[in-house]
């Protein structure tokens, strides 16, 4: 069954980043999707932040992945595939090595990826809510739903009650 929460700010997103941090400590493929500008590269500065991950977390976008650790020495790649337009490039960047090493994985744009990734544990769509851009044009508001494959991804939503994600 899949989660849906409103994010009414940036201060909600990076709580959510935080409370659902301890699901991701295993090799887990997350795939991030919504609109350009949506928030999938803030959840997962924010969500790697709680991990641990210190230094710079920018979006792979030019460069395809961006590798991190988390101080408890799990692997973690972030793949941007809004420029990925040939299947070759999946060889010729080592992709399938980084997706079968043990780590976390999370993929934006993964509908730009040609069927090339696996299936995902948690598929994660960011939505930005109508009318909620601040007069800057920053992104104000989000809707994140947050739907389960089986049986891994089932038993990390399970682990979620509803006291964690409506509490924003």
């Amino acid at each position: 069954m899949p989660y849906t929460q409103f994010l009414p700010n940036e201060a909600a997103t990076l709580a959510l980043g935080e409370r659902t941090a301890s699901l991701f400590r295993a090799p887990v493929v997350i795939h991030l999707q919504g609109n350009l500008g949506a928030g999938k590269t803030t959840f997962t500065r924010y969500l790697l932040r709680a991990l641990g991950v210190a230094g710079r977390i920018k979006s792979p976008t030019y460069a395809v992945m961006e590798p991190h650790e988390t101080p408890s020495g799990l692997a973690v790649f972030h793949f941007d595939f809004y420029r990925f337009s040939d299947p070759a490039e999946w060889e010729d960047a080592g992709l399938r090595d980084a997706f079968a090493a043990p780590a976390l994985k999370l993929a934006e744009w993964p509908q730009q990826a040609g069927g090339l990734l696996p299936v995902p544990d948690l598929d994660v769509l960011i939505a930005p809510e109508e009318g909620s851009a601040a007069e800057d044009g920053a992104l104000q508001a989000r809707r994140i739903t947050l739907t389960a494959a089986p049986p891994l991804g089932r038993r990390l939503l399970n682990t979620l009650d509803s006291h964690t994600l409506e509490s924003f």
